[in-house]
């Protein structure tokens, strides 16, 4: 049973993601997959706990993407690359109605998906900077706790602000200017000179 739900979950976030919450009825999530709906209320109580378990599955592969990250051997950069390119796919599958959806409809649910997704991010962004201190490629007088909330900050505005178009987000050269900003910030003699040394290897992540 916990395969056929992970299955739906899986099946219900494209959905959403391709035409967001509201429009989406049980009903149509039922047909979609080619069940009954007294099949899908076995498996969620109501449109609400459907909704909030495809978000914490979400979180959880994300998650589990961070933690496969740290097994690999890269160093902090690019390890922070690495965590960049994810986040350009996310924006690419990116829905502002779902989005809109979950804020409207679900509120203490966005409440509850943004602190989290905060707390991931910070922590993240906290344990690179750590790392990349540790091995000489960041500041030794970097201000891990400072810095990550900035670059929390920005991340989060990025998202939120409608400065940028879709195709923005998307470009490569959006993606370099943000991470050229904050390395160039954290980086120390060592770390630039790695930095520029692969940087045509680290293009390859956004084209």
């Amino acid at each position: 049973m916990k395969d056929n739900a992970q299955g739906i979950l899986d099946h219900v976030s494209r959905l959403y993601h391709r035409y967001g919450i509201k429009s989406i009825t049980m009903d149509d999530v039922a047909r979609n997959l080619g069940i009954s709906k007294k099949t899908l209320y076995e498996y969620f109580r109501d449109k609400k706990d459907l909704v909030s378990q495809v978000l914490e599955l979400e979180i959880n592969q994300r998650c589990l993407i961070f933690k496969t990250l740290e097994h690999r051997k890269l160093n902090a950069i690019e390890e922070l690359f690495e965590i960049y390119s994810l986040i350009k796919s996310q924006i690419h599958e990116y829905n502002p109605s779902m989005d809109y959806d979950i804020r409207k409809y679900y509120p203490e649910l966005y409440s509850h998906i943004s602190s989290v997704r905060r707390k991931m991010m910070f922590e993240n962004s906290h344990k690179n900077m750590i790392k990349g201190r540790k091995e000489g490629l960041y500041r030794k007088n970097l201000n891990v706790e400072l810095i990550a909330k900035l670059h929390l900050f920005r991340i989060e505005n990025l998202y939120n602000s409608d400065l940028f178009t879709s195709e923005d987000l998307n470009s490569f050269d959006t993606f370099h200017e943000l991470f050229v900003y904050h390395l160039q910030g954290i980086m120390s003699e060592k770390g630039r000179a790695f930095f520029e040394k692969n940087f045509s290897r680290f293009r390859e992540h956004f084209e």
